[in-house]
């Protein structure tokens, strides 16, 4: 068996979290090492749930 835990995608400047199954979530890392936050789309969040988690919309 062959699983993914981690697919980012950079689109236009912006990371695209599209998959994340670490325990403390790719996101907060990258925010840590100073990512602005609005960099940064949960893709595996629906559009309309986005505006919600603290990062960008798109």
């Amino acid at each position: 068996m062959y699983g993914c835990p981690i697919h980012i995608d950079i689109k236009d400047g912006k990371i695209w979290i599209q998959r994340d199954f670490t325990e403390e979530g790719l996101a907060h890392q990258l925010v840590e090492l100073g990512v602005p936050s609005s960099d940064i789309i949960l893709g595996f969040r629906a559009p309309s749930v986005r505006q919600f988690t603290g990062f960008a919309v798109v």
